[in-house]
């Protein structure tokens, strides 16, 4: 990179993708050095505040977040698309795991900063995600060659409608949906399943911790007795998940499932891996 980027700025584009939000940079413009880098990216997040009012996060997790993107060295590959989740109230930066909802964002990103050029009036190009090797498709409009954020596409957690974004993700090398092999696991007597398509993930019956899916995310971030014993799987599934310790991680995200409410085929409360 050139230049201060504290004296000079540094280029960004703020995007929402599914129910996330995230700053997106080229990788040219931030420092070589991981260390430099994410230090960087705290400071311009305004991390460690639980409100990051000295910088652009929302006080969430899923907005302080970060995707740095440049054109790829990989035959047939246009992009290669890091993920970072920087927290809120702690200054640590999680690279392990990657993030459907910024990869989203990508493709419009890679447009309007000229690393792609756009189609008459639909484009699709690779990414190849750096965190997990993993490589998507992403299709969406660009009528006239320019990025339509407009639509009639919906989903839960987000007001309103926007453009639609196709992702067609398929699997690294030598990756295993389910990582131990097994449709269930037991872990501290519960059954569960552990999964690993992008993101580490673990399956759990909201009925066996007293939750009947209706909870609203403060009322089970209210529970220690539920967060401590959530906390304990999620420790003991990460090493049989390939991840090793998980103690500092972000992954795996944790979701209690139950019977669907208003439509859907099942409900679930995400634990991502201690907000809701």
């Amino acid at each position: 990179m050139a230049g201060d980027p504290v004296l000079d700025g540094v280029p960004c584009m703020l995007i929402r993708g599914g129910t996330s939000k995230g700053a997106f940079f080229l990788a040219e413009d931030l420092p070589d050095d991981p260390r430099e880098r994410d230090a960087l990216l705290l400071r311009i997040m305004g991390t460690p505040d639980p409100r990051q009012v000295d910088g652009i996060g929302g006080a969430h997790p899923l907005t302080s977040k970060a995707a740095i993107v440049s054109r790829s060295e990989m035959a047939g590959i246009d992009v290669d698309y890091l993920f970072l989740q920087l927290g809120v109230d702690e200054a640590v930066v999680g690279t392990t795991q990657t993030c459907g909802n910024l990869l989203a964002g990508v493709g419009p990103f890679a447009v309007e900063r000229g690393l792609v050029d756009a189609e008459a009036s639909t484009t699709s190009l690779r990414v190849r995600m750096l965190n997990t090797d993993d490589v998507a498709t992403a299709t969406f409009a660009t009528p006239d060659g320019r990025v339509d954020y407009d639509g009639d596409v919906g989903i839960d957690g987000v007001p309103g409608t926007a453009g639609g974004i196709r992702l067609d993700v398929g699997a690294g090398p030598e990756r295993s949906l389910l990582p131990t092999g097994n449709v269930t696991d037991t872990i501290d007597g519960h059954e569960v399943t552990l999964v690993s398509n992008g993101m580490p993930v673990v399956l759990l019956r909201a009925s066996e911790f007293g939750v009947t899916g209706e909870e609203s995310p403060e009322d089970l971030e209210s529970r220690p007795e539920l967060a401590e014993t959530l906390e304990g799987i999620r420790r003991q599934a990460g090493p049989l998940m390939g991840l090793g310790d998980v103690t500092e991680q972000t992954v795996p995200k944790m979701f209690l499932l139950s019977a669907p409410r208003a439509g859907g085929a099942i409900s679930t409360r995400a634990f991502i891996p201690h907000r809701v």
